[in-house]
């Protein structure tokens, strides 16, 4: 939690302001019990009314000014959590989206989510009590101590046993709260997992009949986490009877001595009763310093959690001495091979391939094959083990991350699809394109024929995740955002699949003047989407087992005739 402290040196002048109005409603509420000690002593029982109403006037000024301050520096503290909360958050999200596949595959989604939350949530409630109660309980706290003293030390003496008692009981449910919260915080990832699971796969769910199941395994999840929350609670439950049976006791003591004192004329009553209210303070501040306990577990879990979000370094870093590649667009892959962490044997082995400017390249091959991560790899979202990727004669480790991926356009095989409307997702793909360069992305991507016959055209609006359009919807507005901006390389990464031939066929034609001048890479499970390419790359358990255009690899590729053959009847084939 410390860690993360540093952070709020920009906000130094509003916690000074803070602490300052903290520290002087202390003063003010320690003032208060010594002028009432003066009203009772000098007063009450002299029976002088001037001097009541004297005091009275002081107490209600007082009164006041401390309110004034609890408003003050409340609104300041109030004022430095949420800011702090606020570059927590912001830190989070932009350390998140310059994360590789590396680090989001080790965090986890669901967990990553928490952590920008609920978890920051946790972290600028406690600097709020932090900058309030730990602040004001030490005041109070040592401050009402002296002041009891100077009273009557004898009637003090009773702090020497309730004192310790109250921080033996405090340490003991920070003790044992810590790991809970811990756990509490994990737990809370598990069940955010579960709900996004289910909300994101409500068609499979429902579709295999396994609400019932999933209802129970949310049930199971939820139930846990409840376990563990009432088992924290059940310790906090005793911390208020505790402090409250504690500071009972110590009044008893207070009035038994203070009665005594005052039947033999060492003690006036005033003095009691301003002991009384300065004992009652310091036990305040002590249930103050218990409440901080209460939310400083938590709050360091989930500072610990938010820490590693931000400490974490990403495993593909920039070059130190960057090289822009000032070619078209050529591709070639030297002797690659690639690990996934802790895997024993390799995605990728010993690919070896060029791919120039002008040339449609197919890759084709089973489900596993390695398609999807050699466009990673290209993509730079994984570092290879062995080898080397070169764009245009350099090899993309020594190529600014954002260079190369602003010289390649990825049309992923999911289609992600953004609320908003038709016309900003399309955007996406070039910020400033006019309405003219729209439409046609979206006549080459065959999508004009349904978005023309919108109500609003490219003004509809589209909801979260594109749940308004079909799957072959999607994938065509995918396609025209991908292919709108002016690109050196674009790929294609299986996301014709959605389509029907004939479809699939205008797209490939349009393309192809489209993207005459750049090298195109299309990924396929169908052959009739890639056997007219220039060049076809057949790939199995991750190794090229074949290269050449579709007549080549039907003499001399098995592999690739058993995909044909599998996929289109003799007379197609001949």
């Amino acid at each position: 939690m410390m860690k993360l402290f540093k952070y709020l040196k920009k906000y130094t002048f509003f916690i000074v302001l803070a602490l300052t109005f903290v520290v002087f409603q202390g003063l003010l509420n320690l003032y208060l019990p010594d002028l009432m000690a003066d009203i009772v002593n000098q007063g009450v029982t002299r029976g002088d009314v001037d001097y009541i109403l004297s005091v009275g006037g002081k107490m209600l000024l007082v009164t006041l000014l401390n309110v004034l301050s609890a408003i003050v520096s409340t609104f300041f503290a109030a004022k430095v959590a949420m800011l702090y909360g606020k570059d927590l958050r912001s830190m989070v999200f932009k350390k998140v989206m310059n994360f590789s596949l590396y680090e989001i595959d080790k965090f986890g989604t669901s967990t990553l989510i928490t952590r920008n939350t609920n978890d920051i949530t946790q972290i600028q409630t406690v600097v709020f009590m932090l900058l309030r109660m730990v602040a004001l309980a030490p005041v109070m706290a040592i401050g009402g101590t002296v002041m009891a003293i100077s009273k009557s030390p004898k009637l003090t003496m009773v702090l020497l046993v309730s004192i310790p008692v109250m921080s033996i009981a405090v340490y003991f449910i920070a003790k044992y709260t810590m790991p809970l919260f811990r756990s509490m915080q994990k737990k809370i990832d598990k069940l955010n997992r579960i709900l996004r699971e289910n909300l994101t796969g409500v068609r499979v769910i429902r579709a295999f009949t396994k609400t019932n199941y999933e209802k129970q395994r949310f049930e199971k999840a939820n139930e846990d986490l409840t376990q563990t929350a009432l088992r924290v609670n059940r310790i906090f439950a005793l911390v208020f009877p505790l402090i409250m049976l504690i500071m009972n006791f110590t009044i008893i003591f207070l009035f038994w001595i203070g009665a005594v004192q005052v039947d033999k004329g060492s003690l006036q009553v005033g003095d009691i009763m301003a002991v009384m209210q300065y004992v009652m303070q310091i036990m305040f501040s002590f249930i103050m310093i218990s409440m901080i306990f209460i939310f400083i577990p938590r709050a360091s879990a989930s500072a610990e959690r938010v820490y590693k979000v931000i400490s974490s370094e990403s495993k593909i870093k920039d070059p130190e001495k960057p090289i822009l590649p000032k070619g078209k667009g050529e591709i070639e892959f030297k002797d690659v091979t690639f690990y996934f962490d802790e895997a024993k044997e390799p995605a990728l082995e010993d690919i070896t391939f060029k791919a120039h400017p002008g040339e449609f390249i197919g890759i084709i091959g089973s489900s596993g094959s390695g398609k999807s991560t050699l466009v990673n790899l290209l993509l730079r979202f994984y570092d290879i083990t062995e080898g080397e990727i070169l764009i245009d004669g350099i090899n993309i480790k020594q190529i600014p991350q954002k260079k190369l991926r602003k010289k390649i356009s990825l049309i992923p095989s999911r289609p992600v699809i953004f609320s908003g409307t038709i016309e900003e997702n399309v955007r996406i793909g070039k910020e400033d394109a006019t309405e003219e360069e729209i439409i046609e992305a979206l006549k080459i991507a065959q999508a004009w024929e349904f978005v023309s016959k919108l109500p609003k055209g490219i003004k509809t609006e589209i909801a979260q995740g594109g749940t308004n359009l079909s799957g072959g919807q999607k994938q065509r507005l995918a396609i025209a955002r991908g292919i709108i901006g002016k690109r050196d390389i674009y790929i294609f990464d299986d996301c014709f699949s959605a389509l029907d031939f004939k479809t699939d066929s205008r797209l490939r034609l349009a393309l192809r003047e489209k993207l005459k001048d750049s090298t195109v890479i299309i990924v396929s499970l169908r052959v009739a989407t890639i056997m007219n390419s220039d060049k076809i790359i057949v790939l199995d358990n991750g190794k090229i087992v074949g290269i050449g255009t579709h007549h080549e690899l039907m003499k001399t590729s098995t592999i690739y005739r058993e995909i044909v053959a599998s996929q289109l009847s003799e007379e197609e084939i001949a």
